[in-house]
């Protein structure tokens, strides 16, 4: 079966400045995989991680 993914479609209410910022900042643009990492972590699951936050903008002028 094409495009059969593994995991269901969930939503979530998120602000579009927010949303377009995550885009820019996720790696390759992949909000989902940030998305992912944050509730693994969050869960405390054994093998998660807590994502690594981008650079800020007040961090990149210093």
């Amino acid at each position: 079966m094409p495009n059969a993914p593994k995991t269901k479609h969930r939503s979530v209410r998120i602000d579009d400045d927010d949303w377009a910022d995550l885009a820019e900042q996720a790696p390759s643009g992949d909000r989902s995989a940030v998305i992912k990492d944050l509730v693994r972590w969050y869960l405390r699951r054994p093998d998660a991680d807590l994502p690594e936050r981008p650079v800020s903008s007040e961090e990149q002028t210093a």
